[in-house]
């Protein structure tokens, strides 16, 4: 039987209670809460993929990066410092992000199947970011695909 991304972050919350780790139980439970809430969005009850899942992970782990910029920049180190654990204890469940250069040559691929399908210049980056981002899910951030994808576009 193969265990969910889901499963896995509940039978880590029960160790991590039982080991009375505060940090992060305090953060599993933070994130099953959003992946809970993304179930019951809409119209009716569903049950998250491991692909879904990964994507709530990611939005908690981006959330605590800039949180802890915030306190940083308003002199709060003690608070920074907190929400850069969490998102240590987060990053463990998400893929090894993409090296520059992994990222460029995706995107450099996506311009030709672009290009070939008959999309030019600066309007094309819809179409290349629909080619790209199903590639780079949970490895990159969209604001650092969009920035490779312009960059490439205007030569």
């Amino acid at each position: 039987m193969t265990t969910t991304l889901k499963s896995k972050l509940h039978d880590d919350l029960n160790a991590a209670i039982k080991k009375r780790d505060e940090l992060r139980s305090s953060t599993l439970r933070l994130t099953l809460t959003a992946i809970t809430k993304e179930e019951v969005a809409g119209q009716e009850k569903r049950e998250l993929s491991d692909d879904e899942v990964l994507k709530v992970i990611a939005q908690e782990a981006k959330k605590r990066r800039e949180a802890a910029e915030a306190f940083a920049q308003g002199g709060r180190a003690e608070q920074a410092e907190r929400e850069k654990a969490e998102g240590v204890v987060l990053a463990a469940y998400l893929p090894e992000p993409l090296s520059d250069d992994e990222l460029n040559a995706i995107v450099a691929q996506a311009v030709e199947e672009a290009k070939a399908a008959g999309a030019e210049g600066p309007r094309a980056i819809g179409a290349v970011m629909k080619i790209v981002n199903p590639k780079v899910a949970g490895q990159a951030e969209g604001g650092r695909v969009a920035a490779a994808v312009k960059k490439l576009l205007q030569g």
